[in-house]
């Protein structure tokens, strides 16, 4: 009977330390705090950089096009940088608020994290897809696609005239 219980302990111990040690499941960083943003689609808590994942948003240098003058069959359109909006929005949503991001334990090639963000409950990366601001980044993820139809739909942000993705832009400007 002894025998039994030793290497009954002994099994257990050993699945105990397999699931510590082998734990398919990815762990989670948590950051939070007063976020400093530096673009529409990446911020700063303390030192720790966080990109935005499954989105795009314009660069700062970016500029869109959207239509100021409408008639039937004629528009003008106005230039504007809607990556220095998108940044301008995306400040404003995060003033004085703690912000709380959820981030992968590898970072991307500028050696950011990447990471979903929450003001009090509010998905910050949907936010900013749902308000166009951001464009789903489908390269990378599947997750806001539909917000993005919405968007469109709707008109909203960058939806309301002419704009390049964030990324043929960069393809073709950086």
């Amino acid at each position: 009977m002894k025998k039994w219980n030793l290497q009954k302990k002994t099994f257990l111990k050993y699945l105990f330390c397999f699931f510590i040690f082998f734990n398919p499941v990815k762990s989670e960083i948590i950051f939070s705090g007063a976020a400093v943003i530096t673009d529409g689609d990446t911020i700063k808590i303390s030192s720790n950089k966080i990109r935005l994942s499954g989105i795009d948003a314009p660069e700062i240098e970016q500029t869109c096009k959207k239509n100021f003058i409408d008639f039937n069959f004629f528009s003008l359109k106005k230039k504007y940088f809607c990556g220095k909006l998108s940044k301008k929005k995306l400040l404003k949503f995060t003033k004085n608020h703690i912000i709380f991001c959820k981030v992968e334990e590898k970072k991307d090639f500028f050696g950011r994290y990447l990471g979903t963000c929450f003001k009090d409950k509010i998905n910050i990366n949907s936010w900013l897809v749902k308000n166009g601001y951001a464009v789903a980044y489908r390269k990378y993820s599947k997750n806001y696609i539909e917000i993005e139809k919405i968007a469109k739909k709707n008109k909203k942000g960058i939806w309301q005239g002419d704009f390049q993705m964030p990324w043929e832009w960069r393809k073709n400007n950086k």
